[in-house]
């Protein structure tokens, strides 16, 4: 008998569980993740709706890597949570 998809995957058009998906309609977050690490499954809202994107890399301004930096300086106790929080999506989507 085959398992059953979860029904979360398909409410938010997620393709699976661990990949992020922009949500250009929700009024605060700007992506979301259904995140599973064994046998937990968390839907995880991140990123502030209208923020800039991760800056370009190629010649990106002194502004841009401290921003960059700030970012992972903040967050570094949350980052380092792992899959279950908001923190590490955010840095891994946004940030990185």
């Amino acid at each position: 008998m085959a398992k059953k998809k979860d029904p979360r995957l398909e409410r938010h058009g997620l393709s699976g569980y661990n990949k992020p998906k922009r949500t250009p309609s929700h009024p605060k977050k700007s992506h979301v993740v259904l995140a599973k690490e064994g046998d937990r499954i968390k839907l995880i809202r991140f990123g502030q709706q209208g923020a800039k994107p991760k800056p370009p890399r190629k010649g990106e301004s002194q502004s841009d890597k401290d921003k960059r930096a700030s970012f992972k300086a903040r967050h570094a106790k949350n980052i380092a949570k792992g899959k279950m929080s908001a923190a590490f999506w955010a840095n891994k989507t946004k940030w990185s």
